[in-house]
């Protein structure tokens, strides 16, 4: 069921004299059977956006609706909104398979007369708690519990599903396996869905679209390669990406940018895509889009590190850090002179005021 905001903010103590704005304005269009991922940083908004969408929290301005019907007056129980909870919200006196089971149980069994019974075992399976269903919430791990709250959402047939954090309390080898099934169960029974994560790879292995937050203000919304190829800003550009975009100060030249520290960079692109010259702009590149070894710039190693399967290595560029990542190990030694380059389509130039994008390849934002 598609799910639509429309000017949602929400602010606590309206009354007082130091309100907080949680959420500004904000415009999302979930489509039927997307998932999608509000991704930011603690405190940009993700957790009240979808706290507002469960019927937690009250709408301060705005609208929201589901399947066409407006909501944000409703109780949350008569949402048909399922949610897993980041605090678990497990009943103490009831096991795991209870606690799964409790919203089949509320709504009369499932809707394609499904046995409640498969079902709850089915979707524990899956999540790899099928050995613990006698077990009570008193007994169990974090992880275990995290799961169970996880297997009470996925069981029931919901017009809408609500993640928060589902997966923060798992181990590292036991999430990545979980987030393609999960995913998948999803996929196959045509559920829409929302997922609240801090975890960037979590939101680029799961969402169709990824809504990035910050302030409590929604700065893009749009597939995982648009974000990361296309970022609207310099704080897009920045926070996605793990290293992140390298950004480094520059000044717009005739031909080309000059960075900071007096090195040239030439960028072939229509003189109308840039600002006049002498605008201050932000040059960046993404740390996997560099090559070393050879090129135009010239940078001091300041760290060599093999990670296994990647080399992270940071340089010196003026007074500026770049880093740059390789798929094979880099023979520079620490401050060691290294050459470095990149390609023109893996520019991105940004205006240093406003943040705003102004140029993607040799193509304008």
């Amino acid at each position: 069921m598609s799910l639509v905001l429309q000017h949602v903010s929400k602010t606590y103590n309206p009354r007082s004299a130091h309100p907080v704005r949680a959420v500004r304005d904000l415009d999302l269009d979930v489509p039927d059977g997307d998932i999608i991922a509000l991704l930011g940083s603690s405190g940009c908004g993700k957790t009240s956006t979808l706290r507002m969408v469960a019927g937690f929290e009250d709408v301060s301005e705005g609208t929201i609706t589901l399947a066409g019907k407006r909501i944000d007056r409703l109780a949350p129980a008569r949402r048909g909104v399922a949610m897993a909870f980041e605090g678990y919200a497990l009943y103490p006196p009831l096991n795991v398979e209870e606690n799964i089971g409790f919203g089949l149980a509320r709504e009369g069994g499932l809707r394609r007369g499904t046995d409640t019974r498969k079902r709850v075992h089915e979707v524990a399976d899956l999540l790899e708690i099928g050995p613990i269903l006698d077990r009570r919430p008193a007994g169990l791990s974090g992880g275990q519990q995290q799961r169970a709250s996880l297997a009470r959402a996925l069981a029931r047939d919901a017009d809408l599903h609500l993640l928060d954090e589902p997966m923060g309390q798992l181990e590292p080898q036991l999430r990545a396996v979980l987030r393609g099934r999960v995913k998948a169960l999803i996929k196959a029974r045509g559920l829409t869905a929302v997922l609240v994560t801090h975890d960037q790879t979590e939101a680029n292995a799961m969402a169709d679209r990824i809504a990035v937050m910050e302030g409590g203000v929604l700065q893009q919304y749009g597939p995982p390669g648009e974000l990361r190829d296309r970022p609207v800003n310099l704080f897009v550009a920045t926070f996605l990406g793990e290293p992140p975009m390298n950004a480094l100060p520059a000044t717009v030249q005739p031909g080309g940018l000059r960075l900071e520290d007096g090195e040239g960079v030439h960028l072939d692109v229509p003189p109308s895509a840039l600002p006049p010259v002498g605008s201050k702009v932000v040059f960046g590149v993404r740390p996997h889009r560099i090559t070393l070894g050879q090129g135009r710039l010239h940078a001091t190693v300041t760290s060599n590190q093999w990670l296994g399967d990647q080399a992270h290595v940071a340089m010196e560029l003026g007074d500026r850090l770049i880093v740059a990542v390789a798929h094979q190990r880099v023979a520079a030694a620490v401050g060691s002179r290294l050459d470095f380059d990149f390609r023109e389509a893996d520019a991105h130039v940004f205006d240093a005021e406003s943040g705003r994008a102004l140029l993607h390849g040799n193509q304008p934002a």
